[in-house]
């Protein structure tokens, strides 16, 4: 069952997202680091597409940036949260990534999601 698209913005969005999963795919070898963000939070998942297991997640609200988060803007707190998940992919071993921006527009949040996990060692 489809959910109720509500307004044109998020219409064009998951319009834009359908065109860029078509071509972005995660493997076990190189899994797809999908973005998410809400007018509040930022959320990152790794996903192998393949067996639809997510290898890696985080947030804004991970228990690990609770303290740190609380007096920083949005686009820093975004590439803390970059940063987390380039550090709990290395405890994985995951080295390479494909990002996929969600349908979102790569700059403000989304592109500081990416430069912190850049600057953390994730290759994509």
């Amino acid at each position: 069952m489809k959910s109720k698209i509500v307004n044109k913005r998020e219409k064009a969005r998951l319009r834009r997202k359908s065109h860029v999963r078509k071509t972005v795919n995660g493997t076990p070898d190189r899994p797809r680091m999908s973005v998410f963000r809400s007018n509040r939070h930022v959320y990152v998942q790794v996903i192998d597409d393949r067996s639809g297991h997510t290898l890696v997640a985080a947030s804004t609200q991970s228990p690990e940036l609770a303290g740190e988060l609380t007096n920083l803007k949005k686009r820093d707190a975004a590439k803390k949260v970059g940063a987390l998940a380039a550090q709990r992919c290395a405890q994985k071993n995951i080295d390479k990534v494909v990002f996929d921006r969600n349908g979102f527009l790569y700059c403000g949040r989304v592109m500081a999601v990416a430069e912190g996990a850049r600057e953390a060692g994730l290759n994509f």
